[in-house]
């Protein structure tokens, strides 16, 4: 309880003051901050359980010490400037002000008692702060009011091992060398897993794969030609002197080009190290080569893959390979059913690959969870499309020629679209939430066009996750965001010997940039981040998903009454603190003036 008085009435003295004092005058104020995990003598550590228990139930660390003794008391908001105090931190004690003797020994030494900072105040259980079995929401999203539930199969209801990825791989290569007759050197070239990522752009024109930020802006860094990283100041000179892509230009809605593709599935990371292996090959043989009909070559490769049904013929012959999370997939649906849920299934794959993979992971009986099964849907075109109609399958998954005026339980259906879906069915709005991994075919439709509600399968957060809860990762990050504030607030020295300290703080930060994203992958970091941007592919996820998941299994971990609340995050002209910061250990720093600077 304590603990709660103090971080609101802390937060509604940092907010009142904050709305109210002019940009320029506030930092007289904040610099009177100071914070500590020991508390000065006389001050009482809060020995409140109700405090301790709510921390912890928020699955975040614990306030180092809560007092009763009001936030005013501890932290002077306004009037005059009181006598400096030294900040005890850790049985030191130094003040959060250096001696100004030059310089390049003021800035060395708010730089060491930065860092000291953050070394000490760094709360001790930042780490498995994250769970992968979280869902996320980007939007509030109530169960309560969900009626219908909807599943795409490929990387939804079904989830395949990196084994899937390889056979891919190898088979689209050797089409390009039998079929295509491409050079045997290729073959050379085995599959490389974690090469590239989810999310990426490929220049179709140029033959680079790169990570593209929220704003367009290539992040350098992760541009690769070939298997080979390409140098900042050729890809400037490659794009006129600038990062930007003007996608709206040369990328359509769904992202497949022109001129610029944007991979957005998990099947097409094969097709990704495909591209770069071939363009390595070419280029370290000095072979001269079209990249535009290579990009065209490798895409057909990969579809006939799909095609010919060698991908499903892999699956159905060793499903125990390459299926992962059957009795999960059962529990969900058995689950959902079992509290009067009405379920449905939209999948691009063929009826005898669906049945096969779901008897394995369901039973003989799977087709009674569900009020309607549409196969081959052609999403995204099921979605915004009215023109193919429905076709009903017999139990051998041979086409009937009846005419469609029911969906009915029990039944196969193939092709047909939406607009007739929802005359039939009747199910429309916030009461349907569908789930899908691709973000444009599976999610982008329903959600800006129908108003359904919809859930993203991200895989790759079970291992971002785990990045994220290392050590190593919080004291990057932290020391990061200070070191970012620090320059932020020193750049008004402008003499010479102050540049030369802002520019090796420059290059510490580049360097700390670059160790937090190769924790992810070493080509191209994190999905979601490209250094302190959401990725592109994380604005899309932001945009066309209310929730997001590694998998429909974490639906296991809540009630079906649930609410997904979004997490408020302050916006740039917005008060730095909130109340759900203050006690739920989502500040990232101290409150100190260094601090407050940072974003």
């Amino acid at each position: 309880m304590a603990c709660k008085k103090v971080g609101t009435t802390l937060g509604r003295a940092l907010w009142q003051n904050g709305s109210r004092t002019p940009p320029l005058s506030r930092s007289s104020k904040i610099r009177n901050f100071s914070t500590s995990r020991e508390l000065k003598s006389g001050e009482k550590k809060c020995k409140d359980q109700s405090c301790e228990s709510n921390c912890r139930s928020a699955a975040m660390p614990l306030p180092a010490a809560c007092s009763s003794t009001p936030a005013a008391q501890r932290h002077q908001v306004g009037g005059k400037k009181g006598p400096e105090e030294p900040l005890t931190v850790s049985g030191r004690s130094y003040s959060s002000t250096a001696p100004k003797a030059d310089h390049r020994t003021y800035l060395w030494a708010r730089y060491n008692e930065m860092k000291r900072l953050v070394h000490d105040l760094i709360p001790p259980s930042v780490c498995n702060l994250l769970n992968s079995s979280t869902i996320y929401a980007n939007n509030e999203v109530s169960l309560a009011e969900v009626d219908i539930y909807g599943f795409d199969y490929d990387y939804t209801l079904a989830l395949y091992s990196d084994t899937l990825n390889t056979m891919i791989y190898n088979t689209a290569r050797d089409f390009l060398i039998e079929h295509f007759k491409y050079p045997e050197g290729i073959r050379k070239y085995d599959y490389i897993p974690n090469f590239a990522a989810r999310g990426l752009h490929y220049d179709i024109q140029k033959g680079l794969l790169m990570k593209i930020d929220a704003f367009h802006y290539i992040q350098l860094g992760t541009v690769y030609r070939g298997l080979n990283p390409v140098p900042d100041e050729e890809v400037l000179r490659l794009y006129g002197g600038t990062h930007h892509v003007p996608l709206h230009q040369v990328s359509g809605f769904y992202g497949k080009g022109p001129k610029v593709k944007q991979f957005m599935d998990i099947f097409s990371i094969p097709e990704m190290t495909l591209l770069a292996v071939a363009n390595d090959f070419f280029i370290s043989n000095d072979i001269e080569y079209d990249p535009e009909h290579l990009y065209k070559d490798v895409s057909e490769a990969i579809g006939m893959v799909h095609i010919n049904g060698d991908m499903y013929k892999w699956i159905m012959q060793d499903l125990e390979k390459y299926i992962l999370g059957g009795d999960e997939t059962y529990a969900v649906l058995h689950r959902l059913v079992s509290h009067g849920k009405k379920l449905f299934l939209i999948t691009n794959s063929p009826f005898s690959f669906v049945d096969k993979g779901m008897r394995y992971m369901v039973g003989k009986d799977w087709r009674d969870f569900f009020d309607v099964v549409i196969v081959q849907a052609d999403k995204p075109h099921f979605f915004n499309d009215c023109v193919k109609p429905f076709r009903r399958l017999d139990g051998n998954g041979d086409l009937q020629w009846d005419k469609i005026n029911s969906l009915d339980k029990g039944q196969i259906y193939k092709q047909g679209n939406l607009y007739d879906f929802l005359r039939l069915t009747g199910w429309r709005g916030s009461s349907v939430l569908y789930f899908g991994d691709h973000l444009y075919s599976d999610l982008a439709d329903l959600m800006l066009r129908h108003g359904w509600r919809t859930g993203a399968i991200v895989p790759e957060l079970d291992l971002e996750t785990k990045v994220v809860n290392t050590e190593q990762y919080a004291q990057s990050l932290t020391w990061l965001q200070a070191l970012t504030g620090l320059l932020e607030r020193m750049q008004m020295h402008r003499d010479s010997q102050s540049r030369e300290v802002l520019q090796d703080w420059l290059k510490e930060r580049e360097e700390l940039r670059l160790r937090t994203k190769n924790l992810f992958n070493p080509q191209f970091g994190s999905i979601f981040r490209t250094c302190h941007n959401p990725t592109y592919f994380s604005r899309r996820l932001c945009r066309f998903s209310d929730v997001y998941m590694a998998s429909i299994s974490c639906l296991l971990n809540y009630d079906l009454s649930y609410t997904f609340y979004p997490r408020r995050t302050p916006l740039q002209h917005e008060a730095p603190l909130w109340m759900d910061q203050l006690c739920t250990g989502c500040m990232k720093t101290p409150f100190l003036e260094e601090m407050a600077h940072i974003r």
